[in-house]
């Protein structure tokens, strides 16, 4: 989960806005998740130009923007926009999911929501297979895949994943515009981080629909 805190080294905190029903509803779809992802990761944008990296038509992308902004994920961004072209920007930098009520009261919303992020991660991840034999010898040296497989109780499974967050805050995070102050060398690095049960230990599942049972997301 992303952290609140304030980093290590005086780096600011990222600012993240906490999902809600609302919220999950209008991201229960995969090309808004990719939408504001881009606008996330690489600054202010046009629908014109997200829909081109999408491979979508332009008013399909100025559809799902519209609703991530009455969503209030993404406003119009006035100083870049103008009379024929209107520019959009992200308003939070990360978006956190806690409220575990949500799979019970949305569970369909809850469910498409998780599943675009799944496939917005397994996409990244071909991408850059793809493009492992053409890296710098010195990215390739970083390069990293693994899975380690554990035997640890649900308390011990949240503490896991809240000491990875505390070692991620140690380090840079990319904003959009904050170029110009890198390191020389410093590149975009992705970090994926997932704590997964392992469905082939037969867990029986709680039903959601019950009012003291479901999984976690």
């Amino acid at each position: 989960m992303p952290s609140t805190d304030p980093a290590p080294g005086g780096r600011q905190p990222r600012s993240e806005v906490r999902l809600d029903a609302k919220g999950l509803r209008a991201l229960a779809h995969p090309h808004r998740v990719r939408l504001l992802g881009l606008l996330r990761r690489h600054g202010p944008s046009t629908a014109t130009r997200l829909a081109d990296r999408l491979d979508i038509n332009s008013g399909s992308a100025s559809y799902h923007l519209r609703q991530l902004a009455d969503a209030g994920f993404v406003a119009e961004d006035q100083d870049r926009g103008n009379a024929r072209e209107r520019w959009w920007v992200a308003v939070h930098e990360s978006t956190r999911f806690d409220d575990h009520d949500l799979l019970r009261q949305e569970p369909e919303a809850t469910m498409a929501y998780v599943q675009a992020i799944e496939a917005n991660y397994s996409a990244r991840l071909r991408k850059s297979v793809t493009e492992y034999p053409t890296m710098p010898r010195v990215w390739q040296e970083v390069y990293g895949l693994s899975d380690i497989i554990f035997r640890l109780t649900p308390e011990e499974g949240a503490s896991l994943r809240d000491d990875i967050a505390g070692i991620i805050g140690r380090y840079r995070l990319d904003r959009p515009g904050s170029e110009e102050d890198l390191p020389e060398g410093a590149e975009r690095v992705e970090f994926i981080s997932i704590v997964l049960p392992d469905p082939q230990e037969g867990h029986e599942a709680d039903d959601p629909a019950s009012p003291d049972g479901g999984p976690a997301a």
